[in-house]
């Protein structure tokens, strides 16, 4: 069980980023929009699927990776993770970096898997 700073950290970062849900990262396929969908899953994790057309970057590298998959700061990205809140705090790393249109995936890969 996560300990409650966590859930505080979680909950700070959420309040200073962008959240999508599944619908809107859908439509956003079925619209073919320009945007990088990015997976900071553990590789183990990514062995059991992911949402197609995902890239994989851990949460533990993703900070010093991100220039893999560009170094626009003005690239739309959406992450997501197994629940929501690593993405959340990937996000909320990536805004400090000055990456301006960064989305985290509410729910992550369960609410994909439950869709």
């Amino acid at each position: 069980m996560p300990m409650p700073e966590f859930n505080q950290v979680c909950n700070e970062a959420k309040r200073e980023i962008q959240e999508i849900d599944i619908p809107t990262l859908k439509a956003m396929q079925q619209r073919a929009e320009d945007f990088d969908l990015i997976d900071v899953r553990e590789p183990d994790e990514v062995q059991r699927g992911t949402i197609p057309g995902a890239k994989h970057i851990s949460r533990g590298i993703l900070e010093r990776d991100i220039d893999k998959i560009t170094t626009d700061k003005n690239r739309k990205l959406v992450l997501y993770c197994g629940g929501g809140n690593r993405s959340a705090l990937s996000a909320w790393m990536l805004k400090k970096m000055g990456f301006k249109n960064v989305f985290s995936l509410i729910g992550g890969w369960s609410a994909w898997k439950s869709q």
